[in-house]
């Protein structure tokens, strides 16, 4: 990404509290965004959005992306030029016990961002952010590519492939590219690996019941060490989401399509192979064992195929799966000893780009 870029553009992002929202504030802060946020309240506590302050330098508006009319109301205010797309319920546990608030929010409330874009204008560019489990999983051992069949097996999962054809849809519809000189709007989808960072709380999230674990000095439970997934540290896919909102921006039709962002195939790892890395680099004598209680369905193997982000955007990963670890645990202890979070989560912002 080139931070030039990002100086003075009014941007709106959506789920702005959660976690990679709050990694994705700061950072357009640090490049001097005119920023607006709109989700609901931080889910977890602690979050980072608050013990790294990010409120501070931004305009943040606690909202639901379901509720329409505020939403609107809000993008006919500030007129923003980017929107980044990432309010969402992104756990795949919690789509079991809640599935109808999953639909909600990440199929009406994509639904909901469109219908704002298409009835007020103004907006230039509008990145998406879905995941890595929209693919029909078939358990390969290679990369899934962007042309391959979306599903998805449980409602999260399921959900974010229907927010990909949503916004299919209805760039097809309204912002076609054949009429891109009349409309202005260039409009893609994102698809992240496992994102894993400091500050992360998400209930069920694996790096988040880790250090949970690690910080209460009991071993770790992991429900399936032997699944692999495309683990990737928050500021790789953020810088991708980034370069992909520039290129939406600057050349317009050319890239208004589906991108994968994970990292190179060498880091795709089981999770037994992460938990121990993890476990290596705190040490102090922490654990883990399996957990023998009921789950429901989980992959085994995933991982995406980047060649086109690769190719086509100038984009690949900077950290490596043992340095974004490392990264973790830095994050972890200075937080543990009471450090200024934001001062050490922008100095992360900072060495990456």
């Amino acid at each position: 990404m080139d931070p030039n870029f990002w100086q003075g553009k009014r941007v709106l992002l959506t789920g702005h509290t959660g976690f990679k929202g709050s990694w994705l504030s700061l950072w357009l802060q640090r490049v001097g965004t005119d920023l607006v946020g709109y989700a609901l309240q931080p889910p977890t506590n602690p979050s980072l959005f608050e013990v790294a302050h990010v409120a501070n330098g931004m305009t943040s508006i606690i909202g639901d992306i379901c509720d329409a009319p505020t939403f609107h109301q809000v993008v006919a205010d500030f007129k923003p030029e980017i929107i980044i797309h990432m309010a969402a319920q992104s756990v795949v546990h919690t789509s079991y016990t809640d599935p109808v608030s999953t639909y909600q929010t990440n199929v009406m409330g994509t639904v909901n961002l469109l219908e704002a874009v298409r009835q007020v204008g103004g907006v230039r560019a509008l990145v998406n952010i879905t995941t890595d489990k929209c693919y029909e999983n078939k358990e390969w051992v290679w990369g899934y590519r962007e042309v391959d069949q979306l599903g998805g097996y449980d409602p999260y999962s399921n959900s974010k492939a229907c927010s990909e054809l949503v916004t299919e849809s209805y760039r097809n519809s309204f912002f076609n590219a054949s009429d891109y000189a009349d409309h202005r709007v260039a409009i893609a989808t994102a698809r992240a690996g496992n994102v894993i960072g400091g500050g992360d709380w998400t209930q069920n999230g694996l790096v988040a019941d880790i250090v949970q674990a690690i910080l209460e000095q009991r071993p770790v439970l992991i429900r399936n060490p032997y699944a692999t997934r495309p683990w990737q540290h928050v500021l790789d896919a953020l810088n991708g989401y980034l370069t992909l909102a520039e290129c939406l921006y600057n050349k317009g039709p050319a890239f208004t399509e589906a991108w994968n962002f994970g990292p190179y195939a060498s880091d795709v790892k089981p999770v037994g192979w992460l938990v121990d890395k993890l476990l290596s680099f705190w040490g102090n004598g922490a654990s883990w064992e399996q957990d023998q209680a009921f789950h429901p369905h989980e992959a085994n193997s995933l991982s995406l195929d980047c060649a086109k982000a690769r190719l086509k955007l100038g984009w690949e990963p900077k950290l490596s799966l043992e340095q974004g670890l490392e990264q973790i645990i830095t994050w972890t202890k200075a937080y543990q000893t009471g450090a200024d979070m934001r001062q050490v989560t922008e100095t992360a912002i900072t060495q990456l780009m």
